[in-house]
This record gives C-alpha cells, structure tokens and sequence, in this order.
C-alpha cells in the first residue's frame, strides 16, 4: 500500500443511455464529484431500429462522454493526487476494431454503418445465431463450451453477435483485424497500447466469450469455424489470459492525460462490467445476490470457489472464477427487461402527447413541449401511486415480463411479454401493477433457479436507478420474495465499485474485499415482506409460472409453424431449449 498521503480515484461507468464519472476518495470512500453525459447519437435514435431488436451505440457517443465527465469531475482536486481510474461497461457489448485497436466506427468509411458500432448488451439481430451455437455446441462431437455459460449461449452475447455481423455485413467483416468488448476497448483507448499484449477483462470473456482456464482460455479455432467459417484465423488475434478488474491495464496515454486533465502517473484498471462492478459498491458477500436494477437487471452472487466446486448452475449466465471479486466465484443471472417493461407501457400511453398535441390548434409548440416534459415525468409516479392503491384481489390482471426476452433462467430472447385476464373494467393503473408485479415475479424465479441449484441466497440488496427510485417496485419485490431487501446509499453504484477496483491497482488498497469495507457507502434502508400479501403473491406466481409455460410452448409452435429460413432457425431454437 502506498503511504497515507490525500489520494483520489475516479469510477466511470457507461450505462446504456449516458455514462458518469465518479471522483473518489481511495482511502475512505468518500464520493466528491460526479458528471454525467447523455449520448446525443443515441438519444436521437441513430443507428437503431427497435422492431428488429437492432440496438448500436456509435463510439463518438463514448468518447465525447469520457472528456466531458471526467474533465468536469477531475477539476475538483489536484491533478496529482487521482492516481487511478477503472471503467465499467455494458455488456456484452462488442464492436470491431482494426489492427492497431481503432474502432471501425471511428473511420470515415464506416462512420455511419451500424454494423461497424458496437452492439448494444439489447441488441437481439443474433437470435439466429444464438440458436446455432447452441445447437452445434451440444452436437459437435465435443466439449460442450457453453457449460461455464449456464450451458445456453444468448444473442445478447459476444460470439452470437460477432457472427451476425460478419454474415451480414461483407465490408465490416474484412476490415475487422479483432473484436473488444466495450469495456476492453475504452480501457485500450485511454492506455494507448498494443492490442496484442493488452490485458483483456475477465469479467467480459468469462461470462460472454466462454473463456475458461479448463480449456486454456477461449474456445479453440476448430470449434469456433465449426460455428462459422468466417471466424477462421480471429483467435489468434483476441486474447489467451484474461485479468481480473484489481490488476493494472496500464496508465493514461499522454494524449488521454492532456484530454482528461490528468497525468501519465495515472493508473488504469483492467476494464469490467456494470453490474459486476456495482455489486462490489453494494458490499457484495459469500451467497448475497445484488440485484442491480436498472433498464434491466443483472443478479449478481458470489461463492467461495472451493464450496461450490464442480458444481454448474444451469439456465445463468456463467460462472466465473475472480469476476467480482479475486478469489471467489462470481455468479451472474438477470432479468431482460425490469425498468425497460415500465418505460414500454410509459411509452404507449404517452402516445397521445407526442402525436396529439402537436396537431392543437390552440397550444404553442412551446406550449406543447412544456405540457409534454411535464406529464411525462409526472406519468411514471402518478401510475405508481394509483396502483399502490389497488386491492391485488380485485384485478386479475396478469403480465409476462418478456418484452425483451427472457435472460435467466435459461435464456430465450425469442420469447415476448403478455399480458392476460383483460376486461373492459381494466384500466391503466391495473396493467401497470401487473407489469410490475411480473418484473418481480420473473426476479423471483431467478432466486429459485440458485438455491434449486445448491446456491443458497442469504441477502438480497438492490441498487440501481429502480432501486433508489421507486418505493412500490421494491416493496412489492420484497413481498414477492418473501425476504428482506437492503438498499445501498449510493446513487452511482457501478461507478463507485469501478473506484473501488482502482484504488485496488493503484495501491493505495491492498484487495477488493479490504476496499469495499473501506470504501463502501452503506445502506440507505431496507424493504421488509408485508405478510398480508406474500400469500396472496404467492398464488398469483403461480399463476404466473403456468401462463409463462403457456406462452414459451405457444411461442415454439408458432415457430415451427413458418417454413424455408425461419423453420429452420425454429428447429434450432427447439433443439437448444433446456432439458432439464
């Protein structure tokens, strides 16, 4: 550890519409500054296209970000004294890059080509593939390399989406030297150094890429052509070793120095993801599930390594030695959609404001504007508020939070949401309750999932945008779950857990586990199960099991039911459910 000198750490977190920068004290935790930065390009919808499930993020977007934040929060102390940075990422999120590590995106060939950007963690135009590598990965004749991934690959993940992109997009596929995750690639940007000898997140490549130190790293070159030609040769340009987020990736370029308004004594962390990162921030223990909740929900649970052994827990998204904590195993579940279902049933009866509205002939477009930022942002609390209101037993409202897919457990992006029991008496508080009634009861299946599997759930803590904003979702989830739920004081969780990780490789921490107590911000209260309504929760998931089963059969049928193309990827999607 270094001496006890005043010494300041930045956490920069990228989350899906904006990324925050968090200036830290590394020795106590205490939060400074923080700044945050809206992506213009994709507050303005470019390069997406929601019916296709098409989600990109152009770098410009990130790298705009990255200067505004970090700058704004770096001025507050002397540049001397911020010894270290760490970033975390969405994910999987990866983008193609050319020999020397530039984003393709960044070119002006490619610039406006969304299949050169990276590929949003929700981007879903790889169910096809997803399918595939499920399917060849269990006939192959093989090691089955998904098994460390809860033994179902997702299109939400690195090798579904690379695939994608090189069948559809001949241009990018030749221009593309490598892959990165975004986390990798901002942390290979801010260093300046060699792509080959760069030191690649552990968190990214165990829980996405199917690396696993039982088979030397990635997944050899003859498994991944069988998955598709056209991934020949691209092994040999990725990474063998991955690192954990305490270790040094390098220090800040002298470009990114001038640009951030630091120095090159400042250290930077290997790279990792939101949620991994958040956890840490949220005092994460041996069998606590951190739930971070947020557009989605990543669930979050660690184990000590030799307890849980051989043991794989099917139908999560992977388990991996060291991706959140060094030294223990690290257990990653989540939910597709959890504040996104909510924003999705905002959207719909916002529809009259952006389209009606601006046809009045008696309200000024300023008028009009003002009227609509007002009631949009009135509208989420308003409906909470008369939903709280309701009786559960006296509507019989019934909704599947799949909108997005389902994530864990056992992932299934072709699956969509529904809703059930809908009468003309039904009005929009009571869809509203139970879409969050079902973004609860689907969190509620995840917990069952870890302790069917012998992973028992001590605690559960929430952090996140949800958490800290939205009273009734997280009493109703402590109802559902039947079990108290702890919320962390901070507002920008990842962003402090990335702090943590840096203090961590500049020194001034001596591990992760030393830190977080060091570091972390507490609770700021806790959520306990009302017992009037557990029991009637209880039936209603039930419920809500049987009307899932319903649907993910109706969904199959209706899939083997098409023909050419199409039938073939359903018989794919058939052969790569779970058998258990």
């Amino acid at each position: 550890m270094q001496e006890q000198t005043t010494a300041y750490v930045i956490g920069i977190d990228y989350g899906t519409d904006s990324v925050r920068a968090l200036l830290v004290n590394a020795r106590t935790g205490a939060e400074i500054a923080q700044a945050v930065h809206y992506y213009p390009r994709w507050k303005a919808g470019r390069y997406c296209h929601a019916a296709k499930n098409q989600f990109r993020q152009h770098p410009l977007d990130h790298i705009e970000g990255l200067e505004a934040t970090v700058r704004q929060v770096a001025q507050q102390v002397p540049a001397a004294q911020i010894v270290g940075l760490a970033v975390d990422t969405t994910g999987s999120t990866p983008g193609p890059v050319n020999a020397e590590g530039v984003a393709l995106g960044l070119l002006p060939e490619f610039a406006e080509n969304p299949n050169a950007l990276f590929v949003l963690w929700k981007d879903h135009t790889a169910l096809a593939e997803a399918a595939e590598i499920n399917h060849k990965a269990r006939t192959w004749g093989g090691e089955d390399y998904t098994r460390f991934a809860g033994g179902i690959y997702s299109s939400e993940w690195f090798w579904a989406k690379i695939m994608h992109i090189l069948r559809e997009d001949e241009a990018v596929a030749a221009a593309a030297y490598s892959w990165m995750e975004h986390c990798d690639w901002l942390t290979l940007l801010l260093t300046g150094g060699d792509l080959a000898s760069f030191r690649r997140s552990r968190c990214a490549a165990g829980h996405k890429a199917m690396w696993h130190e039982s088979w030397g790293g990635l997944p050899p070159e003859q498994f991944l052509t069988h998955l598709e030609p056209q991934l020949a040769g691209l092994h040999n340009r990725l990474f063998t070793e991955t690192y954990t987020a305490d270790q040094v990736a390098g220090h800040l370029s002298e470009e990114w120095a001038q640009r951030l308004g630091l120095t090159t004594d400042t250290v930077v962390a290997v790279g990792s993801f939101d949620a991994h990162a958040g956890a840490v921030a949220g005092e994460i223990e041996a069998y606590s599930m951190v739930k971070v909740m947020g557009t989605s929900t990543c669930d979050i649970v660690v184990a000590p390594t030799a307890e849980v052994g051989d043991h794989l827990v099917a139908g999560i998204c992977g388990q991996v030695d060291g991706s959140v904590i060094p030294g223990m195993l690290g257990l990653e579940a989540g939910q597709s959609a959890f504040g996104d279902l909510l924003a999705w049933f905002r959207n719909i009866v916002e529809w009259p404001l952006h389209h009606v509205l601006s046809h009045s002939k008696v309200l000024t477009p300023e008028l009009q504007a003002a009227l609509r930022e007002e009631m949009s942002d009135a509208l989420l609390v308003q409906l909470s508020d008369a939903a709280v209101a309701i009786d559960p037993e006296e509507s019989a409202v019934l909704a599947l939070d799949w909108v997005n897919g389902r994530r864990t457990p056992d992932a299934n992006q072709a699956l969509k949401g529904a809703l059930m029991n809908l009468t003309m008496g039904t009005n929009a508080p009571q869809i509203f309750r139970a879409l969050v009634e079902a973004i609860c009861y689907g969190s509620k299946q995840i917990v069952e999932r870890f302790e069917s599997e012998g992973i028992p759930i001590k605690q559960v803590i929430g952090i996140g945008g949800v958490a800290k904003k939205s009273r009734f979702v997280m009493q109703t989830l402590a109802d559902v779950l039947d079990r108290p739920i702890k919320i962390a004081v901070s507002e920008q969780a990842p962003a402090l857990g990335s702090a943590i990780y840096a203090a961590v490789a500049a020194g001034i921490q001596p591990d992760v586990t030393t830190a977080q107590k060091a570091m972390g911000s507490g609770f700021a209260e806790t959520y306990t199960p009302n017992p009037a309504r557990v029991a009637d929760y209880a039936a209603r998931y039930a419920q809500y099991q049987a009307f899932g089963q319903f649907v993910e059969k109706a969904t199959v049928g209706h899939e083997l039911g098409t023909s050419g193309k199409e039938e073939h990827h359903a018989e794919l999607v058939e052969a790569s459910l779970p058998q258990h």
